[in-house]
């Protein structure tokens, strides 16, 4: 069993300010000084300063420096201890590491996967890796033996970093970031950022199961103020999360994009034709024993390859503090909850079918998606028009959506959830005719419908098929021109880039 006590220490003066900075883990070669932001180098019992580092974004984690907790590996409880973090930028997204510092004298890292956590190790890839333009989205490569997926190709800059570090990149300075993933669950990533590429291997975890302690009160910014004025109306714009990449305007609902920050130049893009949710923004609502906050909406419309027809379906981005952000999906044919996978699930049969986490789903539909209304704040950067190429599957366990870009791949899960279900968990009861879709109550289970109306119900489909069968017959043989009608409302769930890398 491994001791909660660190094996060893190591503190030295900080060369910028005479501040201690300390070094647990042997494998630390930088810090940056908690005082004066000093990015030091050690060099043996030596510390040299190489600048200043750049001011963190309050990405409103829990997590902080010092917190501790423990992860299961190998069978065994070890402890760890957070003792550094870095912040990371793409055009995805930017994302958080936190390095874990085992009791065993070794590293890992905690971060975050499209809003969920996940627990990574170093891990040997066992051949010499390609470059990074070698990896194409979607395609499947192995290492080690295992079969992985490309799940994104993006290259990434390091914006800031605090407390103790096994690495450090050059701030600003952009290298490339792959990210593989697998069938049962696993993620992999391969950094550029250093030579040879450093590889890690891990899978999500909640954070209840770390135990952690230490963790922040609140994951709210203290700070007052965080708003700007809208650059289309001047009205006020106010910004509650600070991973938010793109925010609606409350008084004209003009799209702005966020990428370099509030108070760079922002742009923004006008929208007509509002869609009004059925559900607030701000709203809170109880789903699987958590309560979320619903921070965005969005509208979006897909279309089949070769047909005329739309559809259109909504999205609620929920968000909480320790879970993350998952996606509340209004379609046609029912409402649904689904979250990003860590893992990739793997396809078949040309596409056909998809297997993930032991289960196999069939393809219901593949389409092309466009969001044509925004709401609220989102964690990627999100415009008007925006499109993805869409695959939904579903089976015995639930729903599985595909949606790829150029640079990324994500995958969602998730299940059905009855409208009226929907309706309570947001306290909308006295408006829950409004949330029913097309996934009520069979028939024949339907308050006030009798045997007798049933009866006369199938005389009447029994007529209009004898019918259209005659109008069948005495047709001309050439086949229809109209589109087949897709009852699903679309994607189960959202497109979800922009959590970034793990």
């Amino acid at each position: 069993m491994a001791s909660d006590t660190p094996q060893r220490s190591y503190r030295a003066p900080c060369p910028g300010c005479g501040a201690p900075v300390e070094f647990k883990s042997a494998q630390s070669t930088h810090a940056v000084c908690g005082y004066c932001q000093s990015t030091v180098v050690r060099n043996g019992d030596v510390l040299q300063r190489l600048g200043k580092m750049a001011e963190l974004f309050d990405d409103h984690s829990p997590l902080q420096l010092n917190a501790s907790g423990r992860i299961q590996l190998n069978g065994q409880n070890v402890p760890f201890t957070l003792i550094g973090r870095l912040q990371y930028k793409a055009d995805t997204g930017t994302w958080t590491e936190w390095v874990a510092f085992l009791n065993d004298g070794s590293t890992a890292t905690l971060g975050e996967d499209n809003g969920a956590y996940v627990f990574t190790r170093p891990v040997d890839a066992g051949r010499n890796l390609p470059a990074a333009s070698q990896f194409r989205v979607g395609m499947t490569t192995a290492i080690n033996g295992k079969p992985y997926s490309v799940a994104a190709n993006v290259q990434a800059a390091l914006m800031s970093a605090q407390g103790e570090l096994p690495k450090l990149p050059a701030l600003g300075e952009k290298f490339g970031i792959v990210e593989l993933r697998s069938e049962d669950g696993e993620v992999l990533s391969i950094d550029y950022g250093s030579t040879p590429p450093k590889v890690e291997r891990g899978r999500a975890i909640q954070l209840e199961d770390l135990h952690l302690q230490g963790l922040k009160e609140e994951s709210v910014k203290e700070e007052i103020g965080r708003q700007f004025n809208c650059p289309n109306c001047g009205a006020p714009v106010p910004v509650k999360l600070s991973s938010t990449k793109s925010v609606t305007c409350p008084s004209c609902a003009s799209i702005i994009t966020l990428d370099s920050g509030v108070g760079a130049e922002l742009h923004h893009a006008l929208q007509d034709e509002p869609v009004q949710p059925l559900i607030a923004l701000g709203s809170l609502g109880q789903l699987e024993g958590v309560p979320w906050q619903v921070v965005g909406f969005q509208h979006r419309m897909g279309q089949e390859p070769g047909d005329d027809e739309q559809f259109g379906w909504s999205e609620y981005l929920l968000f909480h503090r320790k879970r993350g952000f998952c996606f509340l999906v209004d379609a046609e044919d029912g409402w649904s909850l689904v979250r990003p996978t860590t893992g990739a699930p793997k396809l078949a049969g040309g596409g056909q079918t998809a297997s993930y986490l032991g289960s196999s789903y069939e393809l219901q539909y593949s389409y092309n998606a466009q969001t044509t209304y925004v709401l609220g704040e989102f964690y990627w950067p999100l415009e008007r028009g925006q499109k993805t190429f869409n695959r939904d599957f579903a089976g015995p366990k639930g729903l599985l959506a595909m949606e790829q870009t150029p640079q990324e791949v994500t995958w969602s899960y998730g299940n059905k959830i009855s409208s009226e279900a929907v309706a309570a968990a947001f306290k909308l009861d006295a408006d829950k005719n409004l949330f029913k879709r097309q996934d009520a109550a069979p028939l024949s289970s339907s308050s006030g419908i009798g045997c007798g109306t049933l009866i006369l119900i199938a005389i009447v489909i029994i007529i209009i098929l004898v019918l259209l069968s005659t109008c069948s017959n005495n047709s001309s043989g050439g086949s229809g021109g109209g589109s087949s009608y897709r009852s699903s409302g679309g994607s189960f769930g959202g497109f979800s880039t922009g959590g970034g890398h793990k």
